[in-house]
């Protein structure tokens, strides 16, 4: 009798232990099943439908599915527009992605001194993000007007364009969004003025991370500005700068929005990227096979590169 009750307490607190784990684990899925819902409702269904397009030949004026298999990657691979998109998207990119790590490490130095003033500093650096993205990409749209350019205006004011002689010509405006070149200037500067605010908080919080004793014993070294910073602040500040590289590339690279409403990819699709060219090709061209198979495009690149900056952020913070 004494060597069974034992035996019986052990299985009731092992089938205790058991349930409490069964009830744990039912917890968890309930917990994680609406967000593994809502993932594959929006983005597993039309990335499904996607492939399932881009494999048939599907406009939005027809009845009719016809399988076509790899027709439409194999006619991309030979469109001069498909072509100049994903060279667009990359260039656009990497400018992007350049000037914002610069100027966010800049403005995030500068926000770290005390100064009068500085709330309203911060307020205008943070008014990009908070606004709506329309709203402000209207404001661009008139400063970058061919007549009415506030821009061209104040460079003719101070001499530098409308007259004889002039570094950047005699007409009178620019041209911003119908000049090929200066387009795309006009849609990188876009980019880094609404990822700018991001990426400065980013770097912010990254500084203010940083031992203030460390900072403070290499003044009292005497080391440099240039020598602390590269030598102390931006190994330190590694894994925040990759955090603020990866949502700069996948904001920058699927955006489509500046092209839609500043160019619509021109003059003559000298702007176009892999995103507005799908949305163009496929929603309001009405090609949805071909636009989707456009828009695949981008999911090696974004898998992959986000793929590698996770694993060099995880290297950086175990370092």
């Amino acid at each position: 009798m004494s060597v069974q009750a034992p035996a019986a307490a052990e299985r009731a607190r092992a089938h205790a232990e058991r349930d409490y784990a069964r009830r744990e684990a039912m917890l968890a899925i309930g917990m994680l099943a609406p967000a593994v819902v809502f993932i594959l409702l929006l983005v597993g269904v039309p990335f499904g439908l996607a492939i399932y397009y881009s494999l048939h030949d599907v406009t939005t004026g027809g009845t009719e599915v016809r399988w076509v298999g790899l027709r439409h990657f194999a006619e991309l691979v030979r469109d001069r527009v498909f072509l100049r998109s994903l060279s667009n998207t990359l260039l656009f990119t990497a400018t992007t992605l350049v000037a914002v790590l610069v100027l966010s490490t800049v403005l995030a130095e500068l926000l770290m001194r005390d100064f009068r003033g500085k709330w309203v500093v911060r307020f205008l650096i943070l008014l990009p993000w908070t606004a709506p993205v329309a709203l402000g990409l209207m404001g661009w749209l008139l400063m970058l007007d061919s007549v009415f350019s506030p821009i061209d205006w104040l460079l003719r004011q101070v001499g530098l364009l409308g007259q004889r002689g002039a570094p950047l010509g005699a007409l009178p405006n620019l041209y911003w969004l119908g000049d090929p070149v200066l387009a795309k200037v006009s849609i990188v500067l876009v980019n880094v003025w609404r990822i700018l605010p991001l990426a400065t908080v980013i770097v912010l919080a990254g500084l203010n991370s940083i031992p203030r004793d460390v900072i403070e014993q290499t003044r009292i070294d005497r080391a440099g500005y240039f020598r602390r910073l590269f030598d102390i602040t931006l190994p330190m500040l590694s894994p925040i700068l990759l955090v603020a590289v990866l949502f700069t590339f996948v904001f920058t690279f699927s955006d489509m929005t500046a092209i839609f409403i500043l160019t619509r990819g021109g003059p003559a699709n000298m702007t176009q990227t892999l995103a507005s060219h799908a949305f163009f090709t496929g929603i309001l061209g009405g090609n949805l096979g071909r636009g989707a198979a456009i828009a695949l495009f981008l999911l090696p690149v974004l898998a992959g590169v986000s793929a590698l900056l996770l694993r060099l952020i995880r290297r950086s913070e175990v370092t």
